[in-house]
């Protein structure tokens, strides 16, 4: 087998500026590369192309990066897929790689995480093609004895032995003859004890084994005699299960079953990545817990003086009423009390339901959200901190957004976690200005959060979405709140973008697509200055 030069690479992302960005990448470092902006026309491609590797963004327009996958992987096996997704979307990354991907990478894409990942797409490509030439290589001696099968077998040459996947194969009698170096460590038990020794059902424990046995006469795994993507347990030394991704076929010779061979993926990276998601959720709670307890001290503050003003009016209505009849005068003056008395519960009521709102950990729900609400609560909840900063709020918002789809508590997360930065950004006051319009091309909502203070130097500019990193001093955040944003936004299928300039102020801006827009509508909306 030939190995391919040059390597030739099909980028499919929605956004121009990535796709040139990395393709001038590739280029310069010798790879053949061809771009698509969407999945339809990038299964175009493919067909045309015939690139070895595939690098597809997750969240695009129409056809999402999973169904490419699966599109890919439908027409043409052999090719490799890389994933990109944001932070944060463990959970969609660990989806794409139980569907065949070679590997995924974060966005914003950093060159030399996209350069391990095609060096291993590399690696899997060609053992891919090691691989079937040695299987070609099997079927063709099914046509002599099953003593010719063995001793073929059992002589491993250095195609089976550099798969990164665990290799075994067994004989008519289950008799393993087969066992590669990937096996041995994914097992703990060195070959020399196992090919002619053991059988196949040894690695497994028995009810796992019989149910694998019935899935593969079963036609409902890749087809009888085969199984794809099926997972189940090894038992390793100490008799520990493994969990592993299992494609096996079944030998025949003459209509008879003649042996199997069976490729094995390690998922215990996987469980890691999923573990991982589940501590990274934490992390990002304990990132919304810190927010609120910075809005505690301002929220009650904030409820103090309208519960003060109630308290004085019921009082002074009680002692009234404890002096006998009220006279005329009187019960109008109550009339106001009471008006008073209801707007400023209403305020408390409105204070509350928003923190409330923001507290509550929930999963995430996809719904119809009023963008107008969520700047409005939002505002409600910072009010208090931004009058203790000495910030003036400028609202320069379009009334009647239309509605997106989205999480309305995550995205009220995102935008309070934009003010409380541009707070922050602040510290001996100025001017926050929180604007909201739609957009035509694409049809989006905006929101804009600008502060007047110290920007952003620019060798943290490039810094600014990942994870951890932070420019506070310790103690006032864990560095999550932006890439917690951004990872949200993204979810979205939205946006967000960051201008700025040392000495001169910040500008982040949150674009959400309308998933029907109406042109009339829109016309109506002016643009955001």
């Amino acid at each position: 087998m030939t190995t391919p030069d040059p390597w030739s690479v099909l980028i499919i992302d929605d956004e121009p500026d990535i796709r040139e960005v990395t393709s001038m990448t590739l280029m310069d470092d010798g790879y053949r590369v061809e771009t698509a902006a969407d999945g339809i026309e990038g299964l175009d491609r493919l067909e045309a192309f015939g690139p070895q590797i595939v690098i597809t963004d997750i969240r695009m327009p129409g056809m999402d990066g999973l169904q490419v996958l699966e599109a890919v992987k439908q027409r043409s096996a052999d090719t490799e897929v890389i994933v990109a997704t944001a932070f944060g979307e463990m959970e969609t990354a660990i989806r794409a790689l139980q569907l065949d991907a070679s590997d995924f990478i974060t966005k914003p894409i950093h060159t030399d995480a996209m350069m391990v990942a095609l060096q291993r797409a590399r690696q899997r490509y060609t053992t891919r093609q090691q691989i079937k030439d040695y299987t070609r290589h099997l079927e063709k001696g099914l046509d002599r004895t099953t003593r010719q099968l063995e001793e073929t077998v059992a002589y491993q040459d250095r195609l089976i032995e550099s798969s990164m996947d665990g290799i075994c194969g067994c004989d008519a009698d289950g008799r393993v003859v087969t066992f590669n170096r990937s096996m041995e460590k994914m097992v703990g038990v060195d070959r020399a004890h196992v090919i002619g020794k053991l059988g196949m059902d040894h690695f497994f424990n028995p009810d796992d084994y019989q149910t694998l046995q019935s899935d593969l006469a079963a036609p409902g795994h890749g087809g009888s005699n085969r199984l794809m993507l099926y997972e189940t347990n090894l038992l390793d030394r100490h008799r520990h299960p493994v969990p592993v991704q299992l494609s096996a076929s079944v030998l025949m010779e003459n209509g008879t079953r003649a042996g199997l061979v069976c490729f094995f993926r390690d998922l215990r990276r996987i469980h890691r990545l999923q573990q991982e998601m589940a501590d990274q959720a934490r992390l990002l709670h304990q990132d919304k817990m810190m927010s609120l307890g910075r809005l505690a001290a301002s929220v009650a503050h904030e409820i103090n003086n309208p519960l003060a003003g109630i308290l004085n009016y019921i009082r002074l209505m009680l002692r009234t009423f404890k002096k006998g009849p009220l006279p005329a005068h009187t019960q109008q003056q109550f009339t106001d009390y009471l008006a008073l008395v209801e707007t400023e519960t209403d305020r408390c009521s409105k204070i509350v339901s928003s923190l409330l709102t923001f507290s509550r950990k929930s999963p995430v729900s996809m719904q119809p959200v009023a963008m107008d609400d969520v700047v409005a609560r939002s505002t409600v909840l910072a009010r208090h901190r931004l009058e203790l900063g000495n910030i003036t709020l400028a609202l320069e918002t379009t009334e009647g957004l239309p509605t997106i789809v989205g999480d309305a508590n995550q995205l009220q997360q995102c935008l309070l976690n934009l003010i409380f930065n541009a707070i922050d950004a602040m510290p001996g006051g100025g001017t926050l200005t929180l604007k909201s319009a739609v957009e035509t091309d694409p049809p989006s909502v905006v929101v804009a959060v600008t502060d007047t203070g110290h920007g952003i130097d620019k060798k943290d500019m490039g810094h600014l979405f990942e994870p951890f990193f932070t420019t506070k001093e310790e103690g006032y955040g864990i560095g999550l709140g932006l890439s917690t944003t951004y990872g949200i936004i993204e979810r979205h299928g939205g946006r967000l973008t960051v201008d700025s300039q040392p000495g001169q102020g910040t500008t982040f801006t949150i674009r959400l697509p309308l998933p029907s827009a109406s042109p009339n509508k829109i016309k109506e909306n002016r643009q955001l200055s």
